[in-house]
């Protein structure tokens, strides 16, 4: 069953670089008492996602920030390696959290897992983007197949 708005983020441990090597993060640990905006792509590097939707993250990171966001997330049926290289091409730094979800668990959980295997990818997760407060979804704009409009940043500090 897919999240809705209302629901609880479900629980999960997701993996995420940090100076030690590849650590674990809960999503307790990335929600627990804050405002965060989580988006999701398919895939770290492919074009949309690394052309668009990371890079209007980023660039829109102080206003997302003034609308009282404590955390932007980026979430992605990748490996940890896959999602820090990915970060440190784009230049994110410690601004947005890149969060490896490399079994598709959480995006499972979520009920928001794509299978992209039709295209040599497996499972993947949807492109979607939501506002959680406290672990609350708040917000949850989930895009068609082939669409990048809900889900950009442009388009969810609208929503904030």
């Amino acid at each position: 069953m897919t999240i809705k708005v209302g629901d609880r983020v479900p629980s999960a441990t997701l993996k995420q670089m940090t100076k030690e090597g590849p650590g674990n993060i809960t999503t307790d640990e990335v929600f627990k008492g804050k405002t965060v905006v989580l988006f999701s792509v398919p895939g770290a590097f492919t074009p949309t996602c690394h052309a668009k939707h990371l890079p209007g993250f980023l660039q829109r990171l102080d206003e997302l920030k003034a609308k009282g966001v404590d955390t932007v997330a980026c979430l992605a049926v990748n490996d940890v390696f896959v999602m820090d290289a990915w970060g440190k091409a784009g230049g994110v730094g410690d601004k947005i959290v890149m969060l490896a979800d490399g079994n598709a668990e959480f995006s499972r959980a979520l009920g928001l897992e794509l299978d992209a295997s039709a295209f040599g990818m497996g499972i993947r997760g949807k492109r979607f983007a939501l506002v959680a407060v406290d672990g609350v979804v708040k917000t949850l704009e989930i895009e068609a197949p082939g669409e990048f409009k809900v889900s950009a940043a442009d388009y969810m500090l609208g929503r904030l």
